[in-house]
């Protein structure tokens, strides 16, 4: 998946991500940093859904999100 997203990108979206998934912490995004892999893996955790589900998320976010 080629969903990273800039750091200076990724601070504006933040706040969508956080409204996508309000049980993630500011810090666990901060941490993300635009990073598909890192966020799939604790939108996997916290939520307890499928690897590949958290994937789809993720993916859906990110082209929502494109410039």
């Amino acid at each position: 998946m080629n969903d990273d997203i800039a750091a200076g990108k990724w601070k504006q979206l933040v706040g969508k991500a956080k409204a996508a998934w309000g049980e993630l912490t500011d810090d666990e995004l901060t941490q993300a940093d635009g990073r598909a892999e890192r966020l799939t893996g604790l939108i996997q955790e916290r939520y307890g859904k499928t690897r590949e589900e958290a994937e789809r998320e993720v993916r859906r976010f990110f082209d929502a999100n494109r410039d």
